[in-house]
């Protein structure tokens, strides 16, 4: 029996799901722009601009459903929208909500689990809280996904560093945690086969680490000299990079493998990373 999975906010992570489904799945992905349409459909995606179409007719063919769209000023874009035609899709057997652990604030670089007090420092962060919040009284088979840094093709510290523009900023005890987009698809595809409605993840690899370190790595990889370290209160950066590092917290992931049975491709940010150049040096 075919699934239907409606992708709301097709987007990198949705993408990589996506690939990975296989067989006996229909996917419906809605973009803002009709000039990726071609790319979703040569993907094998059936691909929607929104806004701009009428979702109904997607939804009521849906039996899975994922929004990757982030709060606006005005909220939830998705809910603004859709929220009443949501709120009657009972037939849906799965939704997920991809959010970010962004709502669990700064916590000095110690850890954090899905039990975590919810204390967003920043208008982002609270943001996302109320977002999760919103999704959560929609009474669907909703799954929450609390998301690390996302690394993956095209979009990682190797291509930062060839390109000339990566940066090692030092803050003394800063450490984020990260997440490969493979292993984001793996997680999401654990979920959809194992529903558990009102579940929350958080998704990161086993090794949070200084953002200095990663690069360093990264540049080691490439046998190119590493940026030189810059200290945070000379690195001059705008609002939304400074944002960042005014948290630091280690995620734990224990409750993807416990209650998932996922095994991790990319456990920590080394795998993750000689992985990709691997793949661009096959490709």
């Amino acid at each position: 029996m075919t699934q239907t999975l409606l992708s709301i906010g097709h987007g990198y992570s949705a993408r990589a799901l996506a690939r990975g489904l296989g067989p006996g799945w229909r996917v419906i992905g809605t973009t803002r722009s009709a000039g990726n349409a071609a790319t979703l459909r040569a993907e094998g995606v059936q691909p929607l601009v929104w806004p701009g179409t009428d979702l109904g007719p997607a939804l009521a063919r849906a039996t899975h459903l994922l929004s990757s769209v982030p709060p606006g000023q005005g909220g939830d874009p998705v809910l603004a929208a859709l929220g009443d035609e949501l709120r009657d899709a009972t037939h849906l057997r799965w939704v997920g909500y991809l959010s970010t652990t962004g709502v669990y604030g700064d916590h000095g670089g110690g850890w954090v689990d899905e039990t975590t007090p919810l204390t967003p420092s920043t208008a982002r962060g609270a943001a996302r809280v109320a977002a999760e919040a919103a999704w959560a009284d929609l009474g669907l088979p909703l799954h929450i996904f609390r998301l690390a840094g996302i690394y993956g093709p095209g979009r990682s510290p190797l291509d930062r560093v060839r390109d000339g523009t990566a940066r090692r900023i030092v803050k003394p005890g800063q450490v984020f945690s990260r997440i490969h987009v493979d292993d984001i698809a793996q997680v999401l595809a654990a979920s959809m086969a194992r529903p558990d409605p009102g579940a929350v993840y958080n998704v990161a690899d086993d090794e949070p680490a200084p953002p200095q370190d990663v690069i360093g790595f990264a540049a080691h990889l490439l046998g190119l000299d590493p940026p030189p370290e810059v200290p945070f209160d000379q690195a001059d950066l705008g609002p939304m990079a400074a944002s960042f590092y005014a948290e630091s917290k280690r995620v734990a992931n224990d409750r993807i493998k416990t209650e998932l049975g996922v095994r991790l491709r990319h456990p920590d940010y080394r795998a993750g990373l000689a992985a990709l150049l691997d793949r661009a040096r096959t490709t």
